[in-house]
């Protein structure tokens, strides 16, 4: 039976949640009850941005009037501001408090989304998105930093249903993107209006995160970043390969679907739903699995199945074929993030958020590398062959995937 991500074993040296620290009575289970439910709003409400996000990629794109290349220019952007912003992520939330980090993350995302299509030109939008994926990469932090913290106090598994929410906000942000559209609502004032929606439900939410309370005297101050290496470069590998091949669906399924398969985009954005959707149902059901089945097995597992779905979606080209692979892809890659964010948090001498950033690092780099990649290639030859890249970031992580065991 694997211990569930997050609960240090005896004799692990990680810093402990500031709602833990020494000197602090620990939460009662009505409260801790009360966080597990604020937090999962926070993670639903981070895959609802991420959601109408994807969805609108051909808005920006016909917006700015972008080529392949142009795209590419922007999601580097955003990848870029989420990894420059873990350098300092766990110093962050550490002196900060995951209720103030949170906070003024939220709302420069919330911002940031909100007026995505309302810059007059590119040279305004692109450092926008610069702060887009700052902010997104912080508050990813913070509350993963919290997840992990209410799995070590309430002795239970939960990240994996935190990251179903996850993936369950972010198919309800495309299936309402997709619904909008067809309805004929203007793009720019859709993600204006989810902008405004992710600032108000995460702000209601905000005062039910636990407190951060002062470090006991003597205690290590907060790290600012731990760099990866030995067992935490490992997991940060596996990370990149499983965000390499996620980022590349959540940024390419919705214009593979119109570009390639020639779908309206109303129906092309049922590509991130079903793969989000799919996602979700198995990240729900993946801590009761993780309870049985070891995670070594769990993650090859489903890596093999992610890397099988995409390498029948290719050469098939079919819309409906298309759209069970990539909920295939979406079963096989659920348990990545619960699992590799949980492995991280137990690698002894680091801090949860020192870990999580440092291991989440690296898997944005897969965010960084992924889908400019794709768009590189899609220029030299077609968006269908460069999105093979997802079944061999599938591979790699399914070779991988024992050495955490």
């Amino acid at each position: 039976m694997t211990r569930p991500a997050g609960a240090a074993a005896a004799g692990d040296a990680a810093t402990p949640p500031a709602s833990a620290t020494a000197g602090a009575a620990a939460p009662d289970r009505a409260r801790l009850s009360q966080a597990r439910r604020a937090n999962r709003l926070h993670f639903a409400l981070l895959g609802l941005q991420g959601g109408a996000w994807g969805v609108h990629i051909p808005s920006l794109k016909a917006q700015y009037g972008l080529d392949a290349a142009g795209l590419s220019t922007v999601l580097f952007a955003i990848a870029s501001g989420a990894v420059l912003s873990l350098w300092v992520a766990g110093r962050v939330v550490a002196r900060w408090g995951v209720r103030r980090a949170l906070a003024g993350s939220l709302l420069a995302m919330a911002a940031m989304l909100a007026l995505a299509l309302h810059w007059p030109s590119l040279g305004w939008l692109l450092p926008a998105m610069l702060l887009h994926g700052a902010a997104m990469s912080l508050y990813d932090v913070a509350i993963n930093a919290e997840g992990t913290a209410l799995e070590s106090l309430s002795r239970r598994a939960v990240m994996g249903g935190l990251h179903g929410m996850f993936s369950a906000g972010g198919m309800l942000g495309a299936a309402l993107a997709a619904l909008l559209l067809r309805a004929g609502v203007d793009a720019a004032w859709q993600l204006a209006v989810v902008g405004g929606l992710l600032a108000g439900l995460g702000l209601a939410a905000w005062p039910h995160m636990l407190e951060q309370h002062p470090a006991a005297p003597g205690e290590r101050p907060p790290q600012a970043f731990a760099w990866p290496r030995g067992r935490l470069l490992l997991i940060g590998a596996l990370a990149f390969a499983g965000l390499t091949a996620e980022g590349v669906l959540y940024n390419w399924s919705v214009l593979y679907m119109k570009q390639e398969l020639g779908q309206p985009q109303a129906v092309a954005g049922l590509a991130f739903a079903v793969f989000s959707g799919a996602m979700a149902g198995a990240r729900f059901a993946g801590d009761a699995l993780r309870a049985r089945v070891p995670d070594a097995r769990l993650l090859a597992f489903g890596a093999l199945l992610s890397a099988l779905s995409m390498a029948v979606v290719l050469p098939l080209a079919h819309p409906v074929v298309a759209l069970v692979g990539f909920a295939g892809v979406g079963i096989g890659l659920a348990l990545v993030a619960p699992i590799l964010y949980g492995a991280a948090t137990r690698v002894p001498g680091v801090s949860r958020a020192a870990g999580i950033a440092a291991v989440t690092s690296v898997g944005y780099a897969g965010f960084l590398v992924g889908p400019p990649l794709v768009g590189a290639l899609a220029q030299a030859v077609s968006l269908g062959a460069a999105m093979g890249l997802v079944v061999l970031a599938s591979l790699l992580l399914a070779l991988g995937a024992r050495r955490i065991g």
